[in-house]
């Protein structure tokens, strides 16, 4: 593999001559622009402003434009003057856990290779140092015009060096979040995890670029003039309703495409809403039979085409007609205690329609007497 960047590792006193290597490479296609019409290159060339004229790569230096327009020149020569240890120098400065570093500070990858045969004695010493403390090396170097932060650790039996943002690079996740107050149940976490238990690992060496193989293929039946393949179809898009039936079709979906039995699904069933309370009828005794009728069909065994109950289904089973069992109980006796207060009540009140009778009578009869003893007085 071709160095980038030959320098050397600053390891306290001790220097490791090392040369910087890509750790990564890219698979991706590229595409020439061209002219839609014959088909042209459409090409880019490097023109003089001031010759107007095209100028080769050996020509073409650096320079920094001033605030007025002015630009100053800036050989490589000037940056081996900077007032910096890191020009050819990766410094380490700290060893931390690896848990420490955010991936979101992640940027290219390097490998480090030691520069020759004196550097391999120290380069070990470094390698097996972090092996050994499980931490990875903070550093500071200078590569393409800028001081940068790296990382370093093992891989295999080398140690590689990822380049990291600064911090105040990495911004942060404001106005990121929902905004609104979401309430997420026990249940729809346990489908979810589920759900991933279901999906379980993979070995990154099994994934592959699918997109760079169907335009592969695209760009193969073009130039051999075949009939181009047939796109799939979309998949059936449309906004999700109700989550808990989400969670449990991606769940079945999981199992099925790793070939689990249908038998094994997790699956969340909901109870019946039913009346808890039997409707009452004025305390009569037909209330308690229907409310008994009712309750046996409620905890009434389901059909046996269904999967067995799991034992969280017959305990709910059990509770429910338990419950439903001391409410109808519940009831019967609120029903017989008001017609018992009634027959009270009609007793009560028939005893003073009868008092209240007999003394309107009495008293009838009294201003009968008294009328007929006045008129007796006055015939005499």
């Amino acid at each position: 593999m071709r160095s980038i960047w030959n320098g050397a590792i600053s390891f306290g006193l001790v220097s490791i001559p090392i040369k910087l290597v890509n750790a990564t490479e890219s698979h991706s296609i590229s595409f020439r622009q061209i002219h839609a019409e014959d088909n042209g290159r459409i090409r880019y060339r490097k023109v003089c402003e001031l010759e107007d004229r095209e100028v080769s790569q050996a020509e073409i230096g650096k320079g920094y434009e001033d605030a007025d327009g002015t630009i100053i020149p800036i050989t490589d020569e000037d940056l081996s003057h900077l007032p910096i240890p890191t020009t050819r120098t990766i410094e380490i400065v700290a060893f931390v856990p690896a848990d420490r570093i955010d991936p979101l500070q992640m940027d290219a990858a390097y490998y480090l290779a030691a520069g020759g045969a004196p550097a391999a004695k120290p380069y070990t010493l470094l390698r097996e140092a972090l092996k050994r403390s499980h931490k990875v090396a903070i550093a500071k170097y200078a590569l393409r015009g800028r001081e940068r932060l790296g990382m370093l650790r093992v891989v295999g039996d080398a140690i590689a060096m990822h380049g990291l943002l600064w911090p105040d690079e990495v911004r942060a996740p404001e106005g990121v979040a929902p905004d609104v107050d979401v309430t997420v149940r026990d249940k729809e976490l346990d489908l979810a995890d589920a759900l991933m238990d279901t999906l379980g690992e993979v070995d990154l060496d099994d994934l592959h670029d699918e997109y760079r193989e169907a335009l592969e293929e695209v760009i193969t039946a073009k130039a051999a003039g075949e009939v181009m393949p047939e796109a799939p179809e979309p998949a059936a898009g449309g906004k999700v309703l109700d989550l808990m039936a989400a969670l449990e079709n991606s769940v079945r979906a999981a199992r099925e495409s790793r070939g689990a039995e249908p038998a094994e699904e997790a699956e969340v069933r909901h109870l019946a809403r039913g009346r808890t309370t039997p409707k009452e009828t004025g305390g009569k005794k037909s209330t308690s039979a229907a409310a008994k009728k009712a309750a046996e069909k409620k905890t009434a065994a389901p059909k046996k085409s269904t999967a067995a109950k799991q034992p969280e289904q017959r305990t709910t089973a059990k509770t429910t007609a338990k419950t439903t069992a001391k409410t109808t109980a519940k009831t019967t006796a609120t029903a017989r205690t008001t017609g018992r207060t009634t027959a009270k009540s009609t007793e009560r009140t028939s005893a003073a329609k009868k008092t209240g009778a007999k003394k309107a009578t009495a008293k009838a009869t009294a201003k009968g007497t008294a009328k007929k003893a006045a008129a007796r007085k006055r015939t005499a």
